[in-house]
This record gives C-alpha cells, structure tokens and sequence, in this order.
C-alpha cells in the first residue's frame, strides 16, 4: 500500500514540477471547494482544521485541532512525516488513498494543475 502511495505521488508530482506553472492566484479559486471545512487565510479551525502555513508543517502537529486528527494523521505525524509537495500532492489527488482512515470525506483533486495551484495558494504569504 505504502509503495503504490509513493508511487501515485511521485507520478504525480512529475506531473505537477517544472513544466506546470504554479499559480497561487488559480488555487485560491480552487481553494473556494475546500472552504467548507478548511481556511487557508486565518489560523481558525474549522471542520477541518485550518491550513495557514502547512507547507513544511508535520503532518497532524495543529494543537488545536489534534484530537480530531485520524489515527492514520497522527501515526504519521509522529513518524516525523511533513506536508511537503509530495504528501500535499498525494493527499489532495486521493484523500482516502493517502490516508485510509481519513475523515474528510472530498475526494480529490483530478486536475495536476489544480493541485499545483493550491499547493502554491497554500504556500503563499500572504494570501493573494
């Protein structure tokens, strides 16, 4: 399971590097699906807990939010994981794929570029 999760993501990223542009702009509108329950801009959690700085962040640390968190979020969390391109990348193409136990219930990203899109939108500071 591990390998076929690390080769979606890899496969993914090889879509979603240098030859796709990354537009924070372009993700911010993608973004708008994930409002319900995330916000990217103010440090409040939601449904979901909130995605302000994640990038490099490890994966389950928000404080507020860790007992919501899966078991499958915390283990890896613990294990020292991060959100970095590959992980972002890998979880917004398949949730439930990256994170079996997940509770969120959004399937995923199909587009490489709206995932790139986002992924930039997320890093960004400040928020366009």
């Amino acid at each position: 399971m591990t390998i076929r999760i690390l080769a979606a993501a890899a496969l993914a990223i090889l879509a979603v590097s240098p030859a796709l542009a990354q537009d924070a702009a372009a993700g911010k509108t993608v973004f708008n699906k994930c409002k319900a329950c995330h916000t990217a801009s103010e440090p409040t959690n939601k449904v979901g807990p909130h995605l302000v700085a994640i990038a490099g962040k490890v994966i389950g640390s928000n404080a507020e939010y860790a007992a919501k968190y899966s078991a499958g979020l915390t283990a890896m969390g613990a294990a020292g994981k991060v959100w970095d391109d590959a992980n972002l990348t890998a979880y917004l193409t398949k949730p439930k794929e990256f994170n079996p136990d997940s509770k969120m219930a959004f399937a995923g990203l199909s587009k490489p570029e709206d995932i790139a899109n986002v992924i930039a939108y997320l890093k960004a500071d400040p928020k366009p």
